[in-house]
Formats: structure tokens, C-alpha cells, sequence
């Protein structure tokens, strides 16, 4: 794949999108634009309505992945996302809680960290429908830097009764 001059010199990002309070998917197409604003947004998923895993007394998200390319400090991303979910109304909560929107760095190129606030790639991706389907939806050969698994590999890993994403036709 050919890269555009825009980002040249980059690393390439994997973000997931959620969203279950409010306008859903107003939250994450304006989400979308503001991570446009200051990076490229080379391609978006369709929206997938899920139930919650985690907290299932709350109402259903809509859930995307986006892929950017991004200047290779991961902290200054995350700075930046906490800045779109405040901006949109994000406040500080319980984990898991219901939110208008919820940004997760899932992979930034081949970097790992693990930090107290900031862990790459996202532990949870290897158990979340609402993150894999539309991951391998995307980017079906984008490489898990410590499972060496592809998202299409890591989407067949899940047990089959395992609840899928819903493609939301809302």
C-alpha cells in the first residue's frame, strides 16, 4: 500500500470507537472529524451495535475502528483523545460505565508499552467481538505486535458462541 505525503514519517494507529449515551453515531462521526483535525484518518469501519460486556445494566453501543496515521508519540495521543471524549461529554466515572464516547488506542504500529495509565497494544482486544469485527473489517492483516496474530486470526479465535457485532443499520 502506498502511503500519501501526509503521513510520511508517521505510525499507523488502530482506535476504537464506542459510544452508548446520546446521539451514538453523531458522537463518533464527530469524533471522527476532530481526530481529523490534527492526524490522518485513513479509514473508518461501519458502525456495529453491541451489547455492554462488562457493566450489562446500561444501554447498547455502537462501536467503530478507525485507522490513522499518527506522529509516533502515543502519549500525545492519548493526551488528545481524552481531550475529543471531554469535549463531547465525557466524565470521569466508574470503569465500564455508560459514556458518550469512549477512544481506545488498540495498536500503534509495532509499539508496546505498559504503563499505568496507557498499555499498547489494548489487552482486551483478543476478547471483544465489538473491537475485532470491525478491526478485521479494516485492516483484516494488521499484525498484533505481541500475539503475532492478525485481526482476521484473532476474530476466528473467539469462541463461537461468543456475541458478535451487530452492523447497525440505524
Amino acid at each position: 500500500m502506498t502511503h500519501s505525503p501526509a503521513s510520511e514519517g508517521k505510525t499507523r494507529v488502530h482506535l476504537g470507537l464506542g459510544s452508548n449515551l446520546g446521539d451514538r453515531r453523531g458522537n463518533i462521526e464527530r469524533a471522527v472529524a476532530l481526530l481529523g483535525e490534527r492526524m490522518e484518518v485513513e479509514r473508518v469501519s461501519m458502525l456495529y451495535e453491541t451489547p455492554p460486556m462488562y457493566e450489562e445494566d446500561q444501554p447498547p453501543f455502537l462501536n467503530a475502528v478507525c485507522r490513522c496515521a499518527a506522529p509516533p508519540a502515543p502519549r500525545d495521543l492519548l493526551r488528545f483523545i481524552q481531550e475529543i471524549e471531554a469535549a463531547l461529554g465525557r466524565v470521569p466515572g466508574p470503569k465500564n460505565s455508560p459514556r458518550p464516547l469512549d477512544i481506545d488506542i488498540l495498536l500503534y504500529g509495532a509499539v508496546t508499552l505498559d504503563e499505568p495509565d496507557l498499555v499498547v497494544p489494548h489487552p482486551g482486544i483478543g476478547e471483544r467481538p465489538f473491537v475485532l469485527v470491525p478491526l478485521a473489517e479494516i485492516d483484516p492483516d494488521v499484525v498484533h505486535p505481541v500475539t503475532g496474530k492478525t485481526a482476521a486470526q484473532m476474530l476466528a479465535d473467539l469462541a463461537p458462541d461468543a456475541e458478535a457485532a451487530v452492523l447497525f443499520e440505524g
